[in-house]
């Protein structure tokens, strides 16, 4: 009665909070700004964001975590504190319940680390769910039947396939190679190329603009701005969407490479579950052009991306606040795990 109950996505590229009867309060991406002399946090999210790159020596922009897990846990902690801070502004109760999403293929360590990190953010009681189910449960899927239900979320760190049925997971593989691959792919590719020294930001934003994982009608082009290597002047690059979709074609097949895999560790009668319903995208990474055509070539299965894939992660969470809906027969790792 006197808690707040909280949902997190804490993803590598954003993180997304959610609060019991009002929804999702907050996408921000997962980066904070902080002054080395002090270790005082100067800024967090998109305010934070905009600082990459841009710092004086006295004050370092990261993102605190890596491949879905947290890499800086002083900083998590502290990016977490001031999202709950943030959640819980004007409220008059001081108890949080956290319900927050972890990587399927995590290990005890890692999961620890997010449970030590939500704890001292503030919270009172932690529940730790994996993304796919979450992810799943967001998207509408009817998890909690006995059919198979096939879930790619593709973040910024790490790509999770799972299968699932009667409310748990049967089946499941997790990369660490996501969207963050994708604009390091592209870094690479302009620099060994073009010989221009490009920013994460930039390479984000030719993904977004003219990516794609297949050839698209109305192929374009876009000018870049960078450094050049020779000279280290300032440079003007036109690139073209053809360049990106090949800069990121080895990504692309490890993900669809452990779909494959995933589909062949698949129990038969789900398998066939599969075919009729097809696989769901959701995360960020299904926003890619022709991604979810080039999966369906590939697997030969039908492929639909959900509704709001950025959000099904923490909508998932939400259910989880509002109720069961979806999680009767999941077990949650809790406090008593890591005891």
């Amino acid at each position: 009665m006197f808690t707040t109950d909280i949902g997190v996505d804490l993803g590598t590229a954003n993180t997304l909070v959610c609060l019991k009867g009002k929804g999702i309060i907050m996408r921000e991406p997962s980066v904070v700004a902080y002054d080395i002399r002090n270790d005082a946090v100067r800024a967090v999210g998109q305010e934070a964001k905009d600082m990459i790159g841009r710092t004086p020596g006295s004050i370092v922009a990261v993102r605190p975590l890596k491949n879905g897990v947290i890499a800086n846990f002083d900083v998590t902690a502290a990016m977490l504190k001031r999202f709950v801070k943030i959640a819980l502004k004007g409220s008059f109760f001081n108890r949080v319940r956290m319900v927050i999403c972890v990587p399927s293929g995590v290990t005890e360590v890692e999961s620890r680390a997010v449970y030590d990190a939500a704890k001292q953010a503030g919270a009172t009681d932690v529940d730790l769910v994996e993304e796919p189910m979450a992810a799943a449960v967001g998207a509408g899927l009817p998890v909690w039947e006995a059919t198979g239900n096939m879930i790619v979320d593709i973040g910024g760190g790490t790509s999770e396939v799972a299968v699932i049925s009667l409310g748990d997971i049967v089946t499941a593989q997790s990369i660490r190679v996501a969207g963050d691959d994708l604009d390091e792919a592209i870094i690479t590719y302009i620099r060994k190329k073009h010989n221009l020294l490009i920013g994460e930001r930039t390479a984000e934003q030719i993904k977004i603009e003219i990516g794609s994982a297949k050839p698209y009608e109305e192929e374009t082009s876009i000018e870049i701005k960078g450094r050049n290597q020779v000279d280290g002047l300032p440079k003007n690059v036109i690139i073209s969407s053809e360049e990106v979709r090949n800069a990121m074609a080895d990504t692309i097949t490890q993900i669809i490479d452990i779909i494959r895999s995933t589909l062949e560790k698949t129990p038969p009668e789900l398998s066939a579950d599969i075919i009729d319903r097809g696989i769901t995208l959701t995360g960020g990474g299904a926003l890619l052009r022709g991604l979810a055509e080039l999966i369906a070539e590939e697997t030969g299965m039908p492929v639909t991306v959900a509704a709001n894939p950025i959000d099904c992660v923490v909508l998932g969470t939400a259910k989880r606040l509002e109720g069961n809906s979806g999680f009767e027969n999941y077990v949650f790792r809790r406090g008593k795990h890591f005891r």
